[in-house]
């Protein structure tokens, strides 16, 4: 039996805080997602919840983001709220992280709750993963479970140890995949690309694998590192969505 309320945005014109297609769950006693917003997303709420008391299963409306709202956007949003079980799976990207070290935490931190991604996490060890909601896979030998992965998978390679690094390398390029990003210095990858060379990786396609990651300019901690890989990952990714939708 479906308890909840599905607030989608349908449609936008104007300067508004989410694209069309983002959607929320509400139910009698939380939420899940967030349309933006502001008063309008309290307000969307406030709805959903009188049409769980009354038993209304569907309505649309579109809300100038304007004067009335207590709001300058000045676009508009239309919405639509309907009884559901949960928010309606995207088109989310297969995200490979291997390592669940300080920078690895970090990068999960960030990039779980984006709707863009889905995260496999993989590790050697079960008790090195925090409490999450993301799906860890435990293995002694990493590399071993590259090999299923999608073809179109990002891979982010940040373990601790830099014979497994390079294992992972291997089996990475040694299939098909996305993009793949390797933590450490440039000292590293020099070391890197001779090795894989030698196992017989053509240059271009070693070049694939970008290290160092991250963005310099905002510093070596963990949570700069995971900001820096995130950006990098959302650029493209948000170009895509507006050439889907335009």
């Amino acid at each position: 039996m479906t308890n909840g309320i599905r607030i989608t945005i349908t449609k936008t014109a104007g300067s508004t805080p989410r694209d069309a297609g983002t959607q929320m769950m509400v139910w009698p006693d939380r939420t899940e997602g967030t349309i933006g917003g502001g008063r309008l997303e309290w307000d969307a709420i406030a709805e959903a919840r009188s049409m769980l008391m009354n038993g209304q299963t569907t309505q649309t409306r579109t809300i100038p983001l304007g004067p009335g709202l207590g709001q300058c956007c000045g676009g508009s949003v239309t919405l639509s709220w309907e009884r559901a079980d949960g928010m309606i799976a995207g088109q989310a990207r297969p995200l490979w992280i291997y390592g669940a070290g300080h920078v690895g935490r970090a990068i999960v931190n960030v990039m779980a709750p984006l709707p863009d991604f889905t995260i496999t996490w993989v590790d050697t060890s079960a008790d090195r993963f925090p409490k999450t909601e993301t799906t860890t896979l435990v293995a002694n030998d990493p590399s071993q479970v590259v090999k299923h992965a999608p073809d179109d998978a990002d891979h982010l390679i940040l373990t601790y140890s830099h014979d497994m690094d390079l294992a992972l390398c291997h089996a990475i390029l040694s299939r098909d995949f996305h993009n793949a990003g390797l933590i450490g210095s440039a000292t590293k990858w020099a070391r890197f690309r001779t090795r894989l060379a030698a196992l017989g990786h053509a240059p271009e396609h070693i070049s694939r694998i970008a290290c160092p990651i991250g963005d310099p300019s905002l510093g070596k901690h963990p949570a700069a590192l995971a900001l820096g890989v995130a950006t990098a990952m959302i650029a493209p990714q948000t170009h895509r969505t507006k050439d889907r939708t335009a």
